[in-house]
């Protein structure tokens, strides 16, 4: 299970952290505190989003 969810994060994590970034932009906040925030934000948010589709794959794989 870890080495398929590290594989997800891997995309998830960065492609989540990076819209962090863009929220952050756009929003207005265009200095480093609120974009790290964003970023670590959007990172949390990979983080879920990889363990949710890491445990629907395997949930699948064995029915």
């Amino acid at each position: 299970m870890f080495r398929l969810f590290s594989l997800i994060f891997s995309i998830a994590g960065a492609t989540c952290a990076g819209i962090g970034v863009v929220i952050a932009l756009v929003i207005g906040q265009d200095t480093l505190t609120p974009i790290l925030v964003w970023a670590a934000a959007g990172g949390i948010v990979g983080l879920i989003a990889s363990y949710v589709v890491t445990k629907m794959i395997l949930a699948n794989e064995a029915a």
